[in-house]
């Protein structure tokens, strides 16, 4: 059971990692010294830099962070510096850290209720079924460098892992990878693709470029929207001509809760990205090219938060499928128990209530009567 240091209250969805409760956290004009110093732990657990933002040196602009660079001074994701021009800390936009692997469908994806390969949705053109794809792979490409910093991220240890020991992939690699007869989608995740955007970019277009005529292969990508909205433009077009889908990971919706759990002072930028995918959603009915997905952090992505984000979607276009998640302590926010029952049906129920028609509940197992 956790205690808020500002009003005193007492609770097991008040974490001690954080220091503050929902409430107080939400009225916090700077940010709790718990705050910076969990955030300085998770950094150090994966040799990431302990960067401040400053001026001087030239200044990054893939991402929200917005990083001033120069020839020793590392980007915030750890992968870019200045030298005579920006460069990739591994001497080419052909290599990242991380690794892939073939996932056999139906995957564990977050897009899974409007999947084509679990659904069929877009069939004959974006999927080979009718019922799904069963038989055949995703090729799932995991990135090891994120522009995010989040205190409870479940893929952490293959970040730290692909870090530590070098796992390197090259586009040409990737590629192969891709034209594998049995895949019929890519999927970008992480970490996530943000920072590894130029990586992502060539492999993609690579892929198109040597695809053959008709054949269905799917470009998806599972990232937390800071990308620049230039590049995510980009990153829209892959996904409209291919079949695939952009899903966007909201983290929570004040700038306080935001910050607390991310490190990242993003979520403005998001809110602009799910904007701008949404408006290119009438180009192609099935699937759906953007799915939202909304993590329940107990005891702060409340409902509160909740009520304000699928207001904010519902304005856009209500038709934008929205998966809700259910949270499992981990790394460093770890003081917090699983998503309760009664937290999920409830925000699904708010969900709904604000008129957003397709709303799903995704990793219902690790749900129970915890709070």
């Amino acid at each position: 059971m956790g205690k808020c240091v500002h009003c005193g209250r007492k609770s097991i969805t008040v974490s001690d990692v954080i220091g503050l409760c929902s409430d107080c956290l939400r009225k916090m004009s700077e940010v709790h010294v718990n705050i910076i110093e969990a955030h300085r732990r998770a950094r150090d657990e994966l040799k990431l830099p302990n960067i401040s933002l400053r001026e001087g040196g030239f200044r990054c602009s893939f991402c929200i962070n917005g990083c001033f660079l120069d020839s020793v001074t590392v980007g915030f994701c750890g992968n870019y510096l200045y030298s005579s021009g920006l460069k990739s800390v591994l001497s080419s936009y052909d290599l990242a850290y991380g690794s892939w692997y073939y996932d056999p469908h139906p995957t564990n994806c977050v897009a899974f209720p409007v999947c084509p390969a679990v659904t069929g949705r877009g069939f004959p053109k974006y999927s080979l079924r009718s019922d799904g794809e069963r038989g055949y792979y995703n090729l799932a490409v995991f990135y090891a460098t994120c522009s995010l910093n989040c205190l409870y991220c479940q893929n952490w240890r293959g970040r730290k892992e692909s870090l530590e020991f070098k796992s390197i992939m090259s586009v040409e690699e990737l590629v192969n990878a891709a034209l594998h007869s049995k895949v019929t989608c890519v999927c970008y995740f992480g970490g996530d693709p943000t920072p590894n955007i130029i990586h992502a970019l060539r492999t993609s277009k690579e892929i198109a470029r040597k695809l053959d005529a008709g054949r269905v292969l799917r470009i998806c990508w599972e990232t937390n929207g800071t990308l620049n909205p230039k590049l995510m433009e980009e990153v829209v077009k892959i996904s409209l001509r291919s079949g695939g889908i952009v899903k966007i990971d909201l983290k929570a919706w004040t700038p306080n809760t935001y910050y607390a759990l991310t490190g990242v002072k993003a979520v403005e930028r998001v809110k602009e990205n799910i904007k701008l995918v949404a408006s290119y959603m009438d180009l192609r009915e099935d699937p759906p090219l953007l799915v939202v997905s909304v993590l329940l952090v107990p005891g702060y992505v409340d409902f509160t938060e909740v009520r304000c984000i699928a207001e904010y979607l519902a304005s856009i276009n209500n038709e934008i499928p929205v998966v809700l998640l259910a949270f499992r302590p981990d790394f460093i926010l770890r003081d917090l128990p699983p998503t309760s029952k009664n937290h999920m049906y409830r925000s699904l129920e708010i969900m709904r209530e604000y008129g957003l028609n397709k709303v799903f509940i995704g990793n219902e197992w690790l749900l129970g009567n915890y709070y």
